[in-house]
């Protein structure tokens, strides 16, 4: 008994149910889950964030970094065989009150000024520096040439016979991607015509078509495929069909997809060997835009430089992203979705463009059974797992490369060694719960550095304790399997992929997602349906229809702007794709403007801002702060919402997310190079067109073909170009020119033709400016008599083109933008079209300030004294105010007028355009008339806002 306890011995514990001591403080408890949730809330170890220096280290002489071998966990391999209840843990002796890895702490650099001048500058990683070798792996010196390329002949097009007929191919096959009833139809005519010249043609039908295209040597990865099993455990009566299947699985290497990527010369220039910290030399502030310019490489770069023999390797991680369809009902009980592959190293522009920068590797399965057993929990295990161990097995080739550096060719000729490793995921919300292996609606996003948030699913957004693979596998070990659903969203059954490979951890892996998170989730799927909602709630049926109806007719007013999509019949249509939100998004907020709330308007402005700062190609430490403040914005806005009855919470893990951005961009730089945006437009490339031009029986295999093909074609070119063989077009001769309505050909003609009487004289003054840039004088002010009088011929044009610097939006090569501007006075034979264009004032002020807007009239050009001149005809607009708008962040402005109450006109040079701008009326609280089209929206109104939203270029310039 207690009291007779001898004083020579230690006194006991009396007995309790409680048996499991906290081992922090003095608590006991009964299970061991208990004892887990008290730990997590009365002892949170925080993760130290990881710490950004500004002022970046004084380069010196370069000093190896730790040499002693790593300890990492191999982690657990999944046969393919699935178990049921074996949840894979390794990590059996983990002290729950151990801080997390903290950030590895920064190794010497090598600084280096980037761009032109001395603006920017780099600090690179120097343990993997990615230093070139030769082909047995021995470093090169310094400088040293890369080895010569193959000695091929210029005129080898193998296997095609010429130019003519890999072109041929490539149109055929790829561009038109012609049935091969049609592709015989068209060689039997091209024959035809070529018979009486004792000639035929490139091809004798779609099968020869077909061979010399199987036949290429280049981009050769075949197609494999392995057969998946249940191997667990049953029960004596359990009788359940998917157990009994057999499910396919097909995969390419994707160690050789990798190293075509790299050898790919396209990339030469655009592909980033080592990862690197960019500053400006403006005050050394940070900034992110490539793959490798975040910390998560230079984090894994430190990791692996630990081991002596990876240094001087190139660090290539290797990006996912998977995205679920059905592309077939034909091959049984089996369905597929696609699985794709990028690399971190080349620039995000690229894997943007696609340009071959992202290749479809897999197609996994997706298990069916009865309605009967769709809903066991065992068969959905099963699935899921299935998915995990699919993964584990086709991303097996890599893992060697993962701690053995290998040597491979790269696109700039060189060889260097390099070291692979599992970078991030691009997956929407549905797949980022499989692939964090948690209950849906939970979080599975990370919430600080290599961190995911395990925030409850009741409230999101309140403060949350991180969790790494390493809590989550001593959860796993210590809790129940009820509690961990409940209590913490874990399915513990499932053993992530990432159990299977060096440095990688599903909690780390998964990005951000600008597509669903941001334009298909917070605005679409809430903000736009909220407000749909809120004008029921608030008005009568009929008359909130009546308003629903007058925003549409705003929508389906606003005038054409290149690049931009029209809503003619407002947005009340039930397909949504993810291009129409993103245009729904730039037209939608003056439509709304009073018919709503004023902090339904700011809540709307703020979520933009957001949306447009995440998605620039450069993000710097200012623009995470005004990041910040744009969040801070729309959590206090979107209060309106829950005050006015209709949401009850804000616990969206879509709307949650957008909480992790900041520290999102601080691993992975730039969120608009892993966006799932880029492999939903792979997915028509490599599922959708393929099962379009199948035979629809036993597509699949069809589909995998037609992707191969695509992929010899595309690696021909590549090779093709590469030796100079594809310079010009195949045909010099030029091709007809479509006819247009006859323009006016003298001053006096446009005049009337534009209905501006003074344009002579306002062609006059533009020529005097021209000739005595110099003088001191407004030409308004000059006298007429001083002016050149011009009266010869003019060419009048119906477009022009600008050519700017937007690498946020879909540009081409090096970031730069092509869009056409239009004056014409019959568009597309229906109406007059007349865009309107920013021109550049004073390069000295910022934004605005030093921009003006116009609305072109015409384009023309003229012949002056041996000189040409491009100019325009426009009319100006002024600006409304010294600042833009409160509400929604945008300038406004209305059609200029001079004393005597004309429009005012002027003639301008062509390169004072800067680029084109879009402007959408200020409806007012009025109801629009029904009859009111777009093409009149630059006529029938008297201010407008400067659409900023209009494109990411826009928004950074018209602020």
């Amino acid at each position: 008994m207690p009291n007779d306890t001898p004083r020579s011995q230690p006194r006991r514990r009396d007995h309790s149910t409680l048996q499991l001591p906290c081992g922090t403080c003095s608590r006991w408890f009964k299970t061991p889950s208990g004892r887990t949730r008290h730990r997590i809330s009365a002892h949170p170890v925080m993760p130290v964030p990881p710490q950004d220096n500004h002022q970046p280290p004084i380069p010196q002489e370069p000093q190896p970094p730790n040499l002693a071998q790593p300890s990492r966990d191999e982690g657990h391999h999944v046969d393919m065989d699935i178990h049921e209840g074996h949840h894979g843990a390794d990590y059996h002796d983990i002290n729950m009150d151990e801080h997390p890895r903290q950030p590895s702490p920064q190794a010497d650099v090598h600084t280096e000024f980037v761009g032109c001048g001395d603006h920017l500058y780099r600090n690179y990683h120097m343990g993997l520096s990615g230093k070139p070798c030769d082909i047995n792996g021995a470093f090169l010196p310094p400088g040293a040439p890369p080895p010569p390329p193959e000695d091929i002949p210029n005129d080898d097009w193998t296997p095609f016979r010429n130019r003519s007929e890999f072109e041929t191919a490539e149109f055929l096959y790829k561009q038109n991607q012609m049935p091969a009833g049609q592709i015989d139809r068209l060689l039997d005519l091209w024959a035809s015509t070529l018979a009486k010249h004792n000639d035929e043609p490139p091809f004798a039908d779609h099968r020869d078509l077909y061979n010399v295209i199987d036949s290429s040597p280049f981009g050769d990865v075949p197609w494999q495929h392995f057969t998946v099993a249940y191997d667990g455990e049953r029960l004596a009566d359990e009788d359940r069909p998917w157990m009994d299947d057999q499910y396919e699985v097909w995969f390419r290497d994707p160690r050789e997809v990798v190293r075509n990527m790299l050898a790919n010369p396209t990339y030469a220039n655009e592909i980033d060997y080592r990862p690197y910290r960019e500053y400006s030399t403006e005050g050394d502030k940070r900034q992110w835009k490539d793959f490798m310019s975040g910390d998560w490489a230079w984090d894994q770069a430190d990791e692996i430089a630990k081991d002596p023999s990876t240094l001087g390797s190139t660090f290539v991680p290797v990006i996912l992203g998977s995205d679920k369809t059905t592309v077939s009902v034909g091959t049984g009980n089996n369905e597929y979705y696609p699985l794709y592959a990028s690399i971190g190293n080349i620039h995000n522009n690229v894997r943007r463009a696609h340009r071959n920068g992202v290749a479809v590797i897999g197609f996994l399965a997706m298990p069916k059974t009865t309605q009967e057993h769709a809903e066991e929990p065992s068969f959905r295990r099963f699935r899921r797992q299935l998915f995990h161990s699919s993964l584990s097995k086709i991303l097996d080739p890599l893992k060697p490369g993962m701690s053995t550096p290998e040597v491979t060719r790269f696109g700039d000729g060189h060889y260097r060694r390099v070291i692979y490793g599992l970078g991030p995921y691009i997956a929407d919300y549905e797949e980022q719960v499989l692939l964090a292996c948690i209950v849906r609606n939970w979080c599975p996003k990370y919430l600080i550095l290599f961190y995911m948030c395990v925030a409850n699913r009741d409230n999101l957004d309140e403060d949350a304790l991180p969790c790494t693979r390493e809590y989550t596998e001593a959860l796993i070990e210590e809790a129940l399997s009820d509690d961990l659903w409940d209590d913490f969203g874990i399915v513990a059954q499932l053993v992530p992929f990432t159990n299977d490979f060096p440095r990688a951890d599903i909690f780390q892996m998964i990005s951000p997602d600008i597509l669903h998170q941001l334009v298909k989730g917070a605005f679409k799927d809430h903000l736009v349906t909220w407000v749909k909602k809120y004008l029921r709630l608030t008005h009568r049926k009929r008359k909130a229809q009546k308003i629903m109806d007058d925003i549409d007719r705003r929508i389906a007013a606003v005038a054409s702007f290149s690049g931009l999509r029209r809503f003619p019949q407002g947005r009340g249509f039930k397909q949504w794709t993810g291009d129409d939100s993103k245009a729904l998004m730039k037209v939608y907020l003056p439509a709304i403007k009073g018919h709503v709330p004023q902090d339904v308007v700011r809540t709307f402005r703020a979520l933009l801002d957001f949306c447009y700062l995440v998605r620039r190609n450069i993000i710097t430490e200012d623009t995470l702060l005004e990041i910040d403040d744009a969040l801070s914005r729309f959590h206090r806005y979107r209060e309106i919402f829950k005050a006015t009855g209709v949401v009850l919470h804000f616990s969206l893990p879509r709307q949650h997310s957008l909480t992790h951005y900041v520290r999102n961009i601080r691993l992975f730089a730039a969120p608009n190079g892993l966006c799932s945006s880029i492999t939903e437009n792979k997915h028509i490339e490599a599922v959708k067109e393929p099962w379009r031009r199948s035979s629809r029986y036993n597509a699949l295999g069809q589909i995998l073909l037609t992707n191969q093909r695509l992929d010899k074609l595309a690696a021909a070119r590549v090779n093709f170009t590469r030796r100079g063989m594809l310079t010009g077009t195949c045909l010099s001769a030029a091709v007809g020119v479509l006819e247009g309505k006859k323009r006016a050909q003298s001053i006096p003609a446009l005049a009337d033709e534009l209905n501006i009487p003074s344009l002579s004289d306002l062609l006059s003054r533009f020529l005097f400016q021209q000739l005595h840039p110099d003088d001191p004088r407004d030409t308004s002010d000059v006298p007429l008599a001083e002016c050149p009088l011009y009266l010869n011929k003019i060419s009048v044009f119906n477009s022009a083109s600008s050519r700017f610097y937007a690498p946020s939006d879909l540009s081409g090569i090096g970031g730069m933008r092509v869009e056409h501007i239009r004056a014409c006075p019959s568009w597309r034979n229906e109406h007059s079209r007349n865009d309107c264009v920013f021109i550049n004032m004073d390069s000295s002020l910022p934004s605005m300030r030093g921009l003006e807007v116009a609305r072109v009239c015409a384009f023309v050009s003229f012949q002056y004294r041996g000189e040409v001149y491009p100019c325009a005809v426009i009319r100006w607009f002024d600006k409304v105010g010294d600042a833009a708008d409160e509400d929604t962040g945008m300038w406004i402005v209305r059609p200029g007028y001079r004393a005597n109450n004309s429009p005012e006109h002027a003639v301008i040079h062509l390169d004072a355009i800067y680029r084109a701008a879009h402007l959408i009326p200020v409806y007012g609280m009025e109801f629009l008339p029904q009859e009111l089209k777009f093409y009149h929206s630059y006529d029938a109104f008297q201010t407008y806002y400067v659409n900023k939203y209009v494109d990411h270029h826009a928004f950074e310039i018209a602020f």
